[in-house]
């Protein structure tokens, strides 16, 4: 069984083990206290664009939802404030978790292409399932000594 807190990076690997801890760990803890200061180092603001896939398997369906990094900042935040205002029956960082893997980082020198997957759900108190069900892949570089988000495709259904 995986534990989902665990780098399945060894630290000897530094790009794949340093793009985990920022998609990972990081970014649950940032978006559960709804705190951009925790991530807003994690990009690359020149020339960041992010593709929401809208949940459709089609490329025509999807949008050039985040055409800089300030509004994907607003959408995060706006997302993140939505979710605390949900009541969940479980630990909601266990349970997000529980329902992301990341172990697919292709690197290639100072460039990285990241899968990060969505495979589950948070229970919520009324007994119903707030689904997690997505992918996105995440384009990376070594920027300024350390591994930056440069843009995104995401909200990509999962499986493809």
């Amino acid at each position: 069984m995986r534990d989902p807190h665990a780098n399945p990076f060894p630290t000897s690997d530094v790009a794949r083990h340093s793009i985990w801890e920022m998609l990972v760990p990081r970014d649950i803890d940032a978006f559960l206290a709804a705190d951009w200061s925790m991530v807003s180092g994690d990009f690359v603001e020149d020339g960041f664009l992010a593709i929401s896939g809208n949940h459709k398997p089609n490329p025509d369906d999807w949008s050039l939802a985040f055409p800089s990094l300030a509004a994907y900042r607003d959408e995060w935040l706006k997302q993140a404030r939505d979710f605390q205002g949900q009541t969940y029956g479980e630990d909601p960082r266990q349970a997000i978790f529980a329902t992301t893997t990341l172990e697919q980082i292709e690197v290639e020198g100072e460039t990285a292409l990241a899968r990060k997957k969505f495979q589950g759900g948070i229970r919520k108190t009324d007994g119903s399932l707030d689904v997690m069900q997505w992918q996105t892949l995440y384009t990376c570089r070594l920027h300024e000594g350390r591994w930056k988000i440069c843009g995104f495709t995401g909200y990509l259904p999962n499986p493809a």
